[in-house]
């Protein structure tokens, strides 16, 4: 099972591989919504904002997330840590709902390129 530490990095790994994009990724990466991911196994999310092309963490609660972020996540940290390792393909995550992914219609358009 991944540590809260490991899923920090992930994300932060995400974060940084997210900055470094280019094309349609990078002008995916560039919005500016509220974010949250829920580690359901740590029962933990981490909750923050998607900006500049990054996602900043400003916080790790304990439990499920507290304010309905505007892009929501929640997953297994062992899957966090595979998907942004590129050992978990996002679609069949997904599609298995192994990966739960909430935001707008307009924001899930923007954020296949993503993914």
């Amino acid at each position: 099972m991944a540590t809260i530490e490991e899923c920090r990095a992930a994300l932060e790994k995400l974060s940084d591989n997210m900055r470094g994009a280019e094309g349609d990724v990078r002008a995916a990466a560039a919005l500016d919504r509220s974010v949250s991911c829920h580690i359901t196994d740590l029962d933990v999310t981490f909750a923050g904002r998607m900006t500049g092309g990054r996602i900043e963490v400003d916080a790790t609660r304990p439990g499920p997330p507290r304010e309905k972020a505007q892009i929501r996540l929640a997953m297994a940290g062992d899957d966090l840590v595979a998907l942004v390792g590129g050992e978990l393909n996002f679609a069949t995550a997904w599609g298995s709902r192994r990966v739960r992914l909430e935001a707008s219609l307009l924001d899930l358009f923007r954020l296949r390129k993503l993914l």
